[in-house]
């Protein structure tokens, strides 16, 4: 009886020891994953985010921590934390402990570093989301992750080969995007086309080349396919007609040739369609289909034909981009009228017929740009009530009549463009009431009448050209309420009476054009006041009086004063062989230095016995008193008596480099005689020292403003704000930082109460600008001006990606690089340049920064500068070496200049080896015409498009001369030439 009872216990006892063991396993597998996470937080310890404020595992269970989801028994199936402002590494050898885990979002952060292959021991992983990061290395293998639908790695930062192998294991995918990454090139990934679940495909910018497969149609469920911005060619597989459930569409951006394929139109479902900046051609007649319609770009190919009717009849279209093909017939009439159309672009083509009437009957028009066609008829009356419209360009068309009243005066309007047509009538006196009007260019048409004095109050106006119209009257002397215009054209009109003073007050002006017109008196002598004025056209017109001494203190480009009726003496620092045809055709002009016009102290006619009498009297008064000075001079002359700054009995020398000089020194060999140039800021002289060194010294005029009743140091006035011009702020901030062969030297800044000297290394050979446009010029072959391209660009990109912070120069131009005597190249000039904030957050200002024929077209609407403002400037600069071109020529035409006369002979040519300099021998034309290609890329119109400095370096090093690399280029034998090597950019 006794055992019975004990053998009854065992089985208990069995039982209670495997509870106590399961339960210490669920109470342990919380812990290891509460380790993990916390392990996870660790490693992205100094991330500024408060995603992390309740992992707290006293205070709260791990399933409650923020971005962690669990399943039913507590363990973790997700991390969630998009978007939290994460930074650092992921380890991945942890994370993929946790054996449930399904789920990893951590796109849209700052997470760096590499991806280890443990990644690929999250095999339950079905949800993996990456992008937006900024990783390095390769992407690991990612084969084992069978369980995957969703995969984002978009702009991730990834780069190398992509593991396009690893996808035939991931059949279960339904979401793959990796676009955006530097991968290495490969042809169109066949892997991805056993991918039947994918509904989204996103492989746009990932170095795609080759032909689209026709297999792609087996992808039938997919409803997004981006594959744009690669190095796609061919035509487009008839397959991609099988895909009846994409919405969107996107192929810009390729080199994709042909015709639409037949079928096309079954893709009905399509809301966004982008096939831009390809070479497709044929007509539209498939897409006429495609009713649902939102978007459509197809701008930047070959189509022609006519615009399909039917597009009148959508009813969803709001974009529509066709600029740049060869279209023909008439926009449908009804077009827009039964949609919300926001905005069209049908630039650049042979369109014909009235403007559409009912595009803005919506009221959500917000760009319409139809220029550069052959459009007739006026401007419907009932766009006088489109107030959302932000942008109204029909230039270079055929359209005439009145422009209704109400147009002028639409209250979003940033830009109206009505040039190159047959407008008649007045400038409406509403003008007063755009208040967002930037820019309004109506030159070459027919309008007449007065300028109203209204347009005082458009107060965003920056750029207003009226040249070759008929208006007439004075110019309202309100124009000087416009502190932001920059650009004032008004050639060739009738307008007459004075050039008003106020003009000097448009302190942002940079270019005035008042040639060909009836202007008399005087020129305002406020004129000179205009710091940033870089070009000064007063030519043919009735003006008098003497030239303002002013206008000695403006930095001109282009000043010309020909053929009016001025008188007097041309001031000595205007009296230059640059501006010697500035001042033909007024004989009451004098000059001692220009040669084509009379002495100024020559007699000018019979004088009376009397005046004779006197004037010798006069004559001998004053040998006898310059004889009495010239002898005190000698005997009593002051030290420095006749510089051009006051002695000072102390200055303040501020040394960025180890010197061999004093400040003395330097003050005392500057003369006026050592003047060598004028800026915008202040005069530059050549000093000798005593040890045969040369120096460049830029004296700083004072600035206006500022509180002269305290001296201050060199330091304090860079620390609290400078009495002096801001250009010296700018110029001694940036440049004593500097240490780069490329960018011209700072030796030392030298201040006084009064006088501000910036100590520079001398550069012999000049600017660029003169060894390649003025009388100065010299023989340059292609491998020098090469040397110079790349010098220039290293300089740049070190300001742009080598200081602590970066520097935008914002003036770069010919003129600002300078040549030392090996013809290597310096940047200088820095009193534009503006340092980026340390967060990286992009410097942007209202004033035009630069010069004209070099500023970027992005001011036209934002006014914005960063870096790739500097890289559009630099293109310029490379036009400049490759054709010997200045930025505007005449030959260019009106309007236009050296980037829009390059783009437009290329398209017409499809080349661009007549571009190059007749100068450059003709075996080194092809090299000058890879950096001519380099430098189109440069000046791309959307700054996104264009590279960055850094890459702009590479680029040329890729393109360096066959001469200098040793190789011998094959030309081709009997066959022809050999298939060109080498990125494609480098092919003209």
């Amino acid at each position: 009886m006794s055992a019975e009872p004990n053998l009854r216990r065992q089985p208990c006892r069995k039982i209670l020891s495997l509870l106590c063991f399961l339960s210490l396993i669920s109470l342990s597998k919380p812990t290891t994953e509460l380790q993990i996470l916390l392990n996870f937080k660790t490693s992205l310890s100094k991330s500024p985010t408060n995603a992390f404020a309740t992992w707290v595992p006293d205070q709260n269970p791990l399933c409650d921590f923020t971005g962690i989801t669990c399943n039913p028994n507590q363990v973790v199936t997700e991390i969630n934390l998009p978007q939290q402002n994460l930074s650092g590494t992921l380890p991945f050898d942890s994370i993929c402990s946790l054996q449930s885990l399904e789920k990893i979002s951590l796109g849209s952060n700052t997470l760096f570093g590499s991806i280890t292959e443990e990644v690929s021991n999250c095999t339950n992983l079905k949800y993996l989301d990456l992008g937006w990061n900024s990783f390095v290395g390769k992407v690991p293998d990612l084969s084992s992750l069978t369980q995957l639908k969703y995969l984002n790695l978009n702009r991730s930062g990834f780069s190398g080969q992509f593991p396009w192998k690893s996808l035939e294991n991931l059949t279960n995918l339904e979401f793959l995007s990796l676009g955006d990454n530097p991968f290495d090139k490969n042809p169109f990934p066949l892997e991805v086309l056993n991918l039947e679940k994918l509904y989204w495909l996103y492989l746009t910018n990932c170095s795609i080349e080759g032909k689209i497969p026709e297999g792609i149609g087996n992808l039938t469920l997919l409803q997004n396919l981006e594959i744009s911005y690669n190095s796609l060619v061919g035509e487009i597989p008839e397959g991609i007609t099988k895909l009846k459930n994409l919405w969107q569409l996107e192929l810009y951006s390729n080199n994709l040739v042909g015709k639409f394929p037949i079928g096309f139109r079954n893709l009905t479902n399509l809301i966004n369609f982008d096939a831009s900046t390809n070479s497709l051609e044929g007509d539209l007649s498939e897409i006429k289909y495609l009713v649902n319609l939102v978007s459509l770009q197809l701008f930047e190919n070959q189509f022609s034909g006519e615009i399909p009717v039917e597009f009148g009849e959508f009813k969803f279209l709001q974009n529509l981009s066709l600029y740049t093909n060869k279209l023909n017939g008439s926009l449908p009439h009804k077009i827009g009228s039964h949609s919300g159309l926001q905005f069209i672009d049908v630039s650049e083509n042979s369109l014909t017929g009235p403007i559409p009437p009912e595009m803005c009957k919506n009221g959500r028009m917000t760009e319409l740009l139809m220029l550069q066609n052959k459009f007739t008829g006026g401007i419907p009356e009932n766009y006088v009530n489109c107030s959302s419209l932000h942008r109204f360009r029909v230039n270079n068309n055929s359209l005439s009549g009145i422009v209704p009243a109400g147009i002028w005066s639409l209250p979003n309007l940033s830009i109206v463009d009505l040039t190159w047509n047959q407008f008649e009538g007045p400038l409406g006196s509403t003008i007063g009431e755009a208040k967002a009007l930037a820019q309004l260019f109506l030159a070459h048409n027919r309008f007449s009448g007065e300028l109203p004095a209204t347009i005082g109050e458009a107060s965003s106006l920056v750029d207003i050209e009226l040249s070759s119209n008929r208006f007439s009257g004075e110019v309202p002397a309100t124009i000087g309420n416009l502190k932001s215009l920059s650009n004032l054209h008004l050639e060739n009109n009738l307008f007459s009476g004075k050039i008003p003073e106020s003009l000097g007050s448009c302190v942002s002006l940079s270019d005035i054009g008042l040639a060909g017109n009836l202007f008399s008196g005087k020129i305002p002598g406020s004129i000179g006041s205009l710091r940033s004025l870089n070009s000064l056209n007063l030519s043919d017109n009735k003006l008098s009086g003497e030239i303002p001494m002013s206008l000695s203190s403006l930095r001109l480009s282009l000043l010309d004063l020909s053929n009016n009726q001025l008188m007097g003496r041309i001031p000595e620092s205007l009296s230059i062989e640059a501006y010697k045809s500035s001042f033909a055709g007024n004989p009451g002009l004098c000059s001692e230095n220009l040669g084509n016009f009379r002495s100024c102290s020559s007699d000018s006619g019979k004088s009376s016995n009397f005046r004779t009498v006197i004037s010798c009297f006069v004559a001998g008064a004053s040998v006898l008193f310059l004889s009495l000075l010239c002898f005190m001079y000698v005997r009593c002359k002051p030290k420095g008596f006749d510089h051009p700054i006051k002695r000072r009995s102390s200055w303040d020398m501020k040394q960025f480099h180890v010197l061999s000089f004093s400040e003395e020194e330097v003050v005392n060999a500057i003369r006026k005689e050592n003047l060598i140039g004028k800026g915008g800021s202040g005069n530059v002289y050549m000093v000798r020292l005593r040890n045969g060194k040369q120096l460049a010294v830029k004296h700083i005029w004072k600035s206006d403003s500022g509180d002269r009743r305290s001296c201050r140091s060199s330091s304090s006035m860079l620390a609290k704000g400078s009495l002096w011009s801001p250009e010296y702020d700018a110029e001694v901030v940036t440049l004593s930082s500097i240490r780069h062969v490329n960018v011209v030297k700072l030796y030392c800044s030298i201040t006084s109460e009064d006088s501000n000297l910036l100590v520079y290394e001398y550069l012999p050979n000049g600017s660029l600008w003169d060894q390649l446009h003025t009388c100065q010029k010299i023989e340059m072959d292609w491998e020098v001006r090469y040397e110079i391209a790349v010098g220039a660009a290293k300089g740049l990109e070190y300001l742009h990606h080598g200081c602590d912070r970066p520097v935008v120069h914002r003036d770069v131009k010919t003129s600002n690089i300078l040549l030392d005597e090996h013809m290597k190249p310096k940047i200088a000039d820095f009193g534009l340049a503006k340092i980026l904030h340390a967060n990286g957050s992009k410097d942007s200002t209202n004033v035009i920064a630069g010069t004209y024929g070099y500023i970027a077209p992005e001011y036209a609407y934002t006014y914005k500068v960063n870096e790739k403002s500097d890289v559009y400037s630099f293109g310029v600069v490379l036009m400049e070496l490759v054709t010997g071109k200045k930025p505007v020529e005449p030959e260019f035409g009106e309007n236009s200049d050296i980037v829009q006369w390059v783009i437009s002979d290329m398209r017409s040519r499809g080349s661009v080896l007549h571009l190059v300099d007749s100068t450059i021998s003709e075996a080194q034309k092809e090299d000058a015409a890879r950096v001519l290609t380099i430098a189109m890329h440069c000046t791309m119109k959307i700054p996104a498009l264009r590279p960055s400095m850094r890459t702009v370096v590479q680029m040329l090093e890729e393109a360096e001369p066959c001469e200098l690399t040793g190789i011998i280029v094959n030309k081709g034998g009997e066959n022809g030439a050999t298939a060109p090597t080498g990125p494609p950019w480098l092919h003209p």
